[in-house]
């Protein structure tokens, strides 16, 4: 197979030849360093240091882990951004309150993602301490001046040029701030359209300032089916059927963000946005659980009251004994196992998944220049 891959030589074909020698690239691909923006879904600890109730440091979540004790992580065990570092060869990003991130552990970049936030800076406000948006671009500022004052000025610039981001934000925007409540102010203030159109407007905001800020590869995750996570399925369904406010919600943004994504990289005239489908990611597994190896992707692993999707995941919670078999881990977050699966189409996934590219051919596009 590798002879016949040297023997295409037709100029069509030279992009398709980098893409399927991935499988040897990739896990010999230099490291580079990683930045993490967002949510629970990618917080991997940030909230443990806040005075806050979005958290996840105590039983059971870590069970799964390689120490089975909590982290901070929303999940049994790793979460996309353990996984990614995985998948690039690099150690796991600390967070980026952590007392350990400092020296050479800088380097390696940091995961400033905090459990709670949105697109918009309200979302959020009944767990009272979180980091914004907006906060977490001012500490990628100040963690770049740290990194200046080891490497100095022009190494910084570079690493940070040559790093992978990932940035996952919108499905609270909706969740805990438009439909937290009936009437809340967010609903009174837009119609549904209108109010995606306005989240649109303030995330293209926030990837120009990450652009400015030295970012040139950049992951966006769009919002999973909000609708059909068991927490939406305790409070909005009879029979198992997915929310559909909430699934209309994602089905205007996550187009929206696509185009927005398109524009972005027009106006740059490279491909520094990349559009990560997290939706069609999840739907797969969510649809036919069974055909990915799960016995239901309607209950949650940890939770309690109807699909386990009450609450939330506490020591008191029902827990599932194989967290293999459930595709979410609690009423909001999917399973390691999840994870992976989600992890791999980031990495193979074909254009349904990652548009314009996965990150296998990021890997070595940027690795043959």
């Amino acid at each position: 197979m590798e002879e016949n891959k040297k023997m295409v030589v037709s100029p069509k074909s030279i992009f398709l030849c980098l893409f399927l020698s991935l499988s040897i690239v990739a896990p010999e691909a230099e490291a580079r360093a990683f930045f993490v923006f967002g949510d629970s879904l990618v917080d991997n600890g940030n909230n443990n240091y806040l005075a806050t109730t979005a958290r996840a440091d105590s039983y059971p979540y870590g069970i799964d882990s390689a120490s089975h004790r909590a982290s901070g992580r929303f999940s049994n065990g790793l979460n996309m951004p353990d996984l990614i570092s995985e998948k690039i060869g690099s150690e796991p990003t600390l967070p980026y309150l952590s007392p350990q991130l400092n020296g050479e552990k800088l380097l390696v970049g940091a995961n400033f993602a905090s459990a709670g936030v949105g697109i918009l800076n309200d979302t959020g406000f009944q767990f009272i301490n979180i980091i914004r948006i907006t906060e977490q671009l001012a500490y990628f500022r100040q963690y770049q001046q740290r990194v200046a004052a080891l490497i100095g000025e022009e190494q910084t610039r570079d690493l940070v040029n040559k790093a992978l981001v990932l940035i996952t934000l919108g499905g609270n925007d909706f969740v805990n701030n438009y439909f937290l409540v009936p009437f809340s102010a967010r609903s009174r203030q837009y119609a549904l359209p209108d109010y995606v159109v306005f989240i649109i407007l303030e995330y293209r905001k926030i990837l120009a300032h990450l652009y400015e800020l030295g970012a040139r590869r950049v992951l966006v995750t769009g919002t999973g089916p909000l609708g059909c996570v068991p927490a939406e399925l305790a409070m909005h369904s009879r029979n198992g059927e997915c929310a559909t406010e909430l699934q209309r919600a994602v089905n205007l943004f996550n187009p929206q963000l696509v185009q927005l994504l398109q524009a972005l990289n027009t106006e740059i005239g490279s491909d520094v946005f990349i559009s990560a489908n997290a939706f069609a990611m999840h739907l797969d597994f969510v649809t036919d659980p069974q055909a990915y190896g799960f016995v239901t992707s309607k209950v949650a692993c940890c939770g309690q009251g109807a699909y386990n999707g009450i609450g939330l995941c506490t020591p008191a919670s029902n827990l599932c004994p194989n967290r293999k078999l459930y595709a979410f881990w609690d009423p909001f977050h999917p399973s390691e196992t999840a994870n992976r699966l989600i992890v791999d189409k980031f990495m193979t996934g074909s254009t349904e998944y990652m548009h314009p590219m996965n990150l296998s051919t990021i890997i070595a596009l940027d690795s043959a220049t």
